[in-house]
């Protein structure tokens, strides 16, 4: 029982120490440790509980807090990578020798990680909250709000409720994820057949997701090397690359996201996104491949990248499974897996901030992002590409010799 209660403690632990790390390096670089007052520890447990999906409420007295309509929501999805994948690793660890798992120890295991996850979580959202005093601008007025205590202030904070419960739901997903995805991870008997169904398209379209931000982290370290703001450049990477390669995913097979931006955005992206979302302040622009390549026509490289990577994505799905399924399951399997990670990019990608981005110390002064997907269409045309790549990749692997199979 004390090996089960290790096996837990290490699953709930290394994933936030690495949540930790790298937003830490993140804000770092965006500048967020010359924020006053102490704040930076405070910003970077904020940081995590965003990048597990918990929103933040903004509070304070000063008069433009009425405006800021909740809070921020809104994942930096490279915390939120590197957190999902050691937490999916160091939970199958202990059971990678095996070939079958009971249901009631996996259930245990899960329970026993769930319940320290959450206590850790709870320790985190302690620190993430704090206050700043917000100058006027006007020397007099301030030295009488610091005397009197009626300075202006704003500041931010997690509710206890939405830290257990969305972080309740973001752990579960992770391990049914490494559970449904992993090619080596033991089933239960009554599921093994998830093992020829679900893993190969799973583990192809993770592939596919994985490549994506693989290529964004090379166009950024090439941005760094050759571009005026390297440290910028390297915040982006560390706190929101997968956020911009996965968008580049949706744009590239036909999706569109819907939003605006005013004022700044707080770190740099891509000039032609800033453009669009730029391009009005009081209503939402179509963020799609037409509208970017009019801001940049190298933006159609987008199309090509997704016609070559999809395409590889069906190749490697119908390699890997167990036994070649007939052309119609390979079609179905990936459509209904482009479809299902479509969907996820959406809603993970969905942001809004009102002074969100000056709050974490990204910027200073106002401004406000809103971003979000238009779902229906993005996940149809995820299914449509994922249809044809499937068809075509089984096409193609009926002809290729079939891999050594690794028990």
């Amino acid at each position: 029982m004390l090996r089960l209660w290790a096996d837990a403690l290490a699953a709930a632990v290394a994933p936030l120490v690495v949540m930790v790390v790298v937003a830490a390096l993140g804000l770092w670089a965006a500048g967020a440790n010359t924020l006053p007052e102490g704040a930076f520890p405070a910003v970077l447990a904020a940081t995590v509980l965003l990048a597990v999906g918990v929103p933040l409420d903004l509070t304070g007295n000063a008069a433009f807090v009425a405006e800021a309509q909740g809070g921020i929501t809104g994942l930096p999805l490279s915390v939120t990578l590197v957190g999902a994948l050691v937490a999916g690793a160091v939970f199958l660890q202990p059971l990678r020798h095996r070939a079958l798992v009971g249901p009631a120890e996996l259930a245990g295991r899960a329970a026993r990680t769930a319940v320290l996850w959450l206590a850790l979580l709870l320790l985190v959202r302690q620190y993430a909250q704090h206050t700043f005093t917000v100058p006027t601008g006007d020397s007099l007025l301030d030295q009488l709000g610091s005397i009197f205590g009626g300075a202006p202030t704003v500041g931010f904070r997690a509710s206890p409720g939405a830290t257990l419960g969305i972080g309740l739901a973001w752990l579960c997903g992770v391990l049914l994820l490494a559970f449904l995805i992993s090619r080596r991870a033991p089933l239960p008997a009554r599921l093994l057949r998830i093992h020829t169904t679900i893993r190969p398209a799973g583990h192809a379209v993770l592939s596919l997701l994985t490549v994506y931000v693989l290529v964004g982290l090379v166009t950024g370290l090439v941005c760094a090397a050759t571009g005026d703001h390297p440290r910028e450049t390297f915040a982006v990477l560390l706190l929101a690359l997968p956020n911009l390669a996965w968008i580049a995913l949706g744009v590239g097979i036909g999706g569109s996201w819907h939003g605006h931006s005013a004022g700044t955005i707080g770190l740099p992206v891509p000039q032609p996104l800033a453009s669009v979302l730029q391009a009005s302040r009081s209503r939402d622009v179509t963020l799609d491949l037409s509208s970017l390549a009019q801001q940049d026509g190298r933006s159609w490289l987008l199309l090509a990248l997704a016609v070559i990577l999809v395409l590889l994505t069906g190749l490697g799905a119908a390699l890997h499974s167990p036994e070649r399924p007939p052309l119609w399951r390979c079609a179905l399997n990936l459509a209904v897996a482009l479809a299902l990670a479509m969907l996820a990019i959406g809603l993970l990608t969905t942001v809004s901030a009102e002074l969100g981005l000056s709050l974490l110390g990204l910027h200073s002064g106002t401004g406000s992002l809103h971003l979000s997907p238009d779902l229906a269409r993005t996940v149809v045309l995820g299914a449509l590409w994922g249809a044809a790549a499937g068809l075509l990749g089984g096409l193609l692997a009926r002809r290729a010799p079939r891999p050594l199979q690794r028990s």
